[in-house]
């Protein structure tokens, strides 16, 4: 936190290698966050190179009260909530999986015993959840990727999206009982029970 709290100072008075330091600190979660928003490694570049780009540019007006990572998730928020909102009438849900061994935030592991067929259930099984999620309003999209994708607390996805933590948490209970409703017209059984981290 203090190394981050003096980076930010540093880029504030114009050290662009200061900067530099923050991006390599934030990347890969400003485009995991845009990947699981977006559904693909594009659309997730381009809002992470965008929401960098936004923040240098904004860096003078930074409060020093917050935390950088908390600043730069909000910024890489509202744009994939904007770009999201221009697609709405075109009604595109892109079919996304992940297989990046980079990725390693959201590399799916097997277990050593798994059989073929087992690997292509889950395989097909998270296609389907994240086809569902592709297809929530952003509002609660955007409340599954930072708290059963990302792990964020309560208290972080509050911060991030400038809410109330009351707010988050009914918003959140909302967008999962609609998440699994999703699956289950997708699916087309009757009650499956859909199990996210709490």
């Amino acid at each position: 936190m203090a190394a981050e709290l003096r980076l930010v100072e540093r880029s504030k008075e114009g050290d662009l290698q200061a900067f530099e330091e923050l991006v390599l600190m934030y990347q890969k979660q400003i485009y995991n966050l845009g990947y699981r928003m977006m559904g693909n490694e594009e659309d997730a570049c381009d809002i992470a190179q965008e929401a960098f780009l936004r923040a240098y540019k904004s860096i003078g007006k930074f409060n020093l009260k917050s935390r950088f990572g908390t600043w730069i998730y909000r910024i890489a928020m509202n744009l994939c909530i904007d770009e999201l909102r221009k697609r709405k009438k075109t009604k595109l849900y892109p079919i996304v999986h992940n297989d990046n061994p980079e990725d390693k935030q959201y590399k799916l592991v097997s277990d050593a015993g798994d059989l073929p067929e087992e690997l292509v259930e889950k395989k097909e099984t998270r296609l389907k959840v994240q086809q569902a999620i592709n297809r929530l309003p952003e509002d609660h999209r955007t409340m599954i990727v930072l708290r059963d994708i990302q792990g964020r607390s309560y208290q972080e996805i509050a911060d991030i999206m400038g809410l109330n933590l009351g707010t988050v948490k009914s918003r959140i209970s909302r967008a999962r009982y609609n998440l699994k409703e999703e699956i289950e017209k997708q699916t087309g059984t009757e009650r499956r029970e859909l199990r996210l981290k709490c």
